[in-house]
């Protein structure tokens, strides 16, 4: 559990950061970066709460990877087959593609494993 609390941490600092650099200075409306900066607190805040387990933060860790996949797919697949409509930033297309779709499979991971770890014991 503590190696996927970690890699959570990292992951989300990881994607704010990038959705930080990608945007500087890009015309981006905040629309198409603030999802980013959500998940990513929402990933940081569920990762801390659940060292103390229970049901909820359990439940809300999960949440916050299946967040970060919803979010990602859609960013993934359309960068994929449209990438003459998405706005690249400060990224070229192709990095841009292999990043977000390195993130998404991490996040899959991600929501799955925090979906089938073991709980504590009784």
């Amino acid at each position: 559990m503590k190696a996927l609390r970690i890699l959570a941490v990292i992951g989300a600092i990881l994607l704010m950061a990038g959705e930080g650099y990608r945007s500087w200075g890009a015309g981006r409306p905040a629309v198409f970066w603030m999802d980013d900066m959500l998940a990513g607190a929402m990933m940081i805040a569920a990762a801390i709460l659940v060292g103390r387990q229970s049901f909820a933060t359990r439940s809300f860790f999960a949440a916050s990877w299946g967040v970060a996949v919803g979010m990602l797919y859609g960013s993934f697949f359309g960068k994929l087959y449209d990438p003459a409509s998405s706005n690249p930033g400060n990224f070229s297309i192709g990095l841009l593609t292999w990043l977000v779709g390195a993130a998404f499979a991490i996040a899959i991971g991600g929501l799955v494993a925090s979906i089938l770890l073991p709980g504590p014991r009784r």
